[in-house]
Parts: C-alpha cells; sequence; structure tokens
C-alpha cells in the first residue's frame, strides 16, 4: 500500500514544471483549452437537442425519433 501511494506521489510531483515566459503563449492558445470552439459546439448541441426534442442538455432524455 505504502508504495503504491509512493508511486502515485512520485509521478504526481514530475508532472509539475516552471513554464518559461515563451512558451505560455502556446499553452495560452485557442486549441490548448478544454473546449476549444465554445460557440460551434453550443451550436452544434443547440441542433442535437432541437432534433431530439429533448431539453435539458446532453444528458439521457426521452422524445425524438432517434434519427440523427
Amino acid at each position: 500500500m505504502q508504495q503504491a501511494l509512493l508511486i502515485v506521489l512520485s509521478v504526481c510531483v514530475t508532472g509539475c514544471t516552471p513554464v518559461s515566459p515563451w512558451q505560455r503563449g502556446k499553452l495560452a492558445s485557442q486549441q490548448m483549452a478544454l473546449d476549444p470552439y465554445p460557440m460551434q459546439n453550443t451550436f452544434q448541441g443547440h441542433i442535437y437537442n432541437s432534433r431530439e426534442a429533448a431539453m435539458g442538455g446532453n444528458s439521457a432524455g426521452g422524445g425524438g425519433c432517434g434519427c440523427n
């Protein structure tokens, strides 16, 4: 148990590294975001919900014919 905890801790600690100022521009780019195209994904989600006749996001909901 202690060995597993030590391994997990060592992996987590080595994942942290200082970022140089010239590298921060790449990390702040749109492609590095969790959702790089929020407007496009919002629009596609709206279309999906309209087709499925389900309100309330991407959770399981009833209604619609099932065609996409």
